[in-house]
C-alpha cells in the first residue's frame, strides 16, 4: 500500500484500517515511476499525532513519515533483507529497483515464512535421505 506526502494522516489511517496494514510506503509519482521517499507506520501516527493531540485532518503524511528509508534492492536475498531489518531495527522494507522505484514491500513475517519453508524442505530432504539409508541397510 502506498501514500503520498500531501495525504492527510486521517486518510492514511483509514487506508491502513481498510487494508489491514500497519505501514504505508510513501512515494512521489515521477515519470520514472513511484520513487520511495518515506514510510508511515501506525506507530508514527500514534506517537507524532495522537500522543501530541494534533488534528489528523490537518497533519500530512509528509509531516510525520520516516524519511530515512531503509530499503531492500530487487536482487537482495531474504537473508540480506533480514540483516538490514535487524541492523536498522525495522520490521518492513520497501523493495526498490536501482533508481529507487518502488517494487513492493517485504515484512519480517514474509521473510520468516520463506525461511520456514526452506527449513521445512531441508528437514524433509534429511528425513528422506535417512529413510533411504535405512532401506539400503535392511
Amino acid at each position: 500500500m502506498i501514500a503520498h506526502r500531501q495525504m492527510g494522516v486521517n486518510e492514511a489511517a483509514r487506508l491502513m484500517r481498510e487494508q489491514h496494514v500497519g505501514c504505508l510506503v510513501v512515494v512521489d509519482e515521477t515519470l520514472a515511476g513511484r520513487l520511495t521517499v518515506g514510510v508511515l507506520t501506525d506507530r508514527d501516527i500514534v506517537t507524532a499525532v495522537v500522543a501530541r493531540d494534533l488534528n489528523p485532518g490537518v497533519v500530512t503524511v509528509g509531516d510525520v513519515m520516516s524519511a530515512d528509508v531503509v530499503s531492500a534492492g530487487e536482487t537482495d536475498s531474504v537473508l540480506d533483507a533480514l540483516a538490514s531489518m535487524r541492523q536498522k531495527g525495522v520490521r518492513r522494507l520497501p523493495v526498490t529497483d536501482a533508481r529507487g522505484g518502488l517494487l513492493g514491500l517485504i515484512t519480517l513475517d514474509d521473510a520468516l515464512g520463506v525461511i520456514s519453508e526452506q527449513l521445512h524442505g531441508l528437514v524433509e530432504a534429511i528425513e528422506s535421505e535417512q529413510q533411504q539409508e535405512r532401506r539400503r541397510r535392511a
